[in-house]
């Protein structure tokens, strides 16, 4: 009797011990689970670590997926059950290139033990590699080298003026002349030098004239970049603004009884029509401010959709109606035009409507 009470003693004290015998997992124990690379130097290209771990449960540990948090880390691992008391390992690359600075990132490891994800951190702080001429001036242009093919104006306010420059570099053996061919008359570019020595730096300096181009919204124009006189197509600087009106000097007055644009709806779909066939579709604009709304501008994303405003001025509470008709010659397969409307509203001076659906052969 008293060897069953000191039995049905131990069983209550501890019951623990009775249930962790019944319990058969797998467990997975890492040596550890960060890894700081410290400075690493982007030239030198891609760093790894190993994170080995043990199962310490009493089943075959199986890992089924590691995921990384980015594309920059390629995880390996140990694809053959790990027995009971055994090692494997994770392993977790990191590139380095083009991503200079500090960095941290995740790698997660599913598993069949007890807790089912893991999560191993890497970090480290990236040296970026010495820039080449290549890497700074990335546009060749036979001769020369520019920083980018793309002078953008961004906002200009209408009927003024803007100024922008882009970086160039002689890098043949010879001086040259650096000249522009095709310039709108909206447009001024001038080279600084005009005569670039070998090796020597320059700019290219523009000034855009928005009360000479008299128009509204993004703009492109393509300018021939001539290399002593010589013309080559592929000798191209493109320039773009976006010319808006000068809202920001409105007084709170002003914009209290601005216009202000409403659509009876912001996009129409068509559904799906058969190639060749057209559709049509009306929308009203209205004025719900307390003056005049002007519709400076109204531009399709493609010559497929015709667009015709009834009235450009809206009288305030008033409303007018646009026809959009999309022309599917030629069209085929899921389709999404827009149509740009801008106006006088300083809230919504660019608006973008959509023309939705579907082509289908005929």
């Amino acid at each position: 009797m008293q060897k069953k009470i000191i039995i049905l003693t131990l069983i209550l004290s501890f019951p623990f011990l009775f249930v962790n015998a019944q319990t058969k997992d797998a467990n997975i124990s890492f040596d550890t689970e960060a890894h700081d690379f410290g400075k690493i130097e982007e030239a030198a290209g891609t760093v790894s670590v190993k994170f080995g771990f043990t199962n310490t449960g009493s089943m075959p540990l199986l890992i089924k997926q590691v995921h990384a948090s980015c594309g920059c880390t390629s995880p390996s691992w140990s694809k053959e059950p790990v027995l009971p008391g055994k090692k494997g390992f994770v392993s977790a690359t990191y590139n380095p290139k083009n991503r200079p600075g500090p960095f941290s990132k995740t790698v997660t490891v599913v598993s069949n033990a007890g807790t089912q994800n893991k999560v191993l951190t890497i970090r480290g702080n990236v040296n970026p590699k010495p820039k080449t001429l290549e890497d700074e001036f990335r546009f060749s242009m036979d001769k020369i080298r520019l920083k980018t093919n793309h002078m953008s104006f961004s906002r200009v306010v209408k009927d003024k003026t803007g100024t922008q420059t882009v970086e160039m570099v002689n890098t043949s053996d010879k001086p040259v002349k650096v000249t522009f061919n095709r310039i709108p008359a909206h447009l001024s570019l001038t080279a600084s030098p005009a005569v670039l020595d070998p090796g020597q730096k320059g700019v290219i300096n523009g000034v855009y004239d928005a009360k000479l181009k008299n128009d509204w919204g993004f703009l492109v124009d393509r300018v021939d970049i001539m290399l002593d006189g010589e013309y080559k197509s592929s000798n191209r600087l493109t320039v773009s603004a976006t010319i808006e009106e000068d809202f920001a000097s409105l007084t709170a007055e002003q914009k209290a009884s601005a216009p202000k644009i409403v659509f009876s709806e912001n996009t129409f779909e068509f559904k799906e029509i058969k190639q060749g066939d057209k559709v049509e579709h009306i929308f009203t604009i209205t004025n719900n401010g307390k003056s005049e709304l002007i519709i400076r501008k109204v531009h399709a994303s493609c010559g497929c959709t015709a667009v015709s405003p009834k009235d450009r001025v809206i009288a305030a509470g008033g409303s007018t109606t646009m026809k959009v008709i999309f022309n599917s010659t030629g069209k085929v397969g899921k389709q999404n035009k827009t149509i740009t409307v801008i106006s006088n509203d300083p809230a919504h001076s660019r608006s973008i409507l959509w023309v939705k659906g579907t082509v289908t052969q005929s």
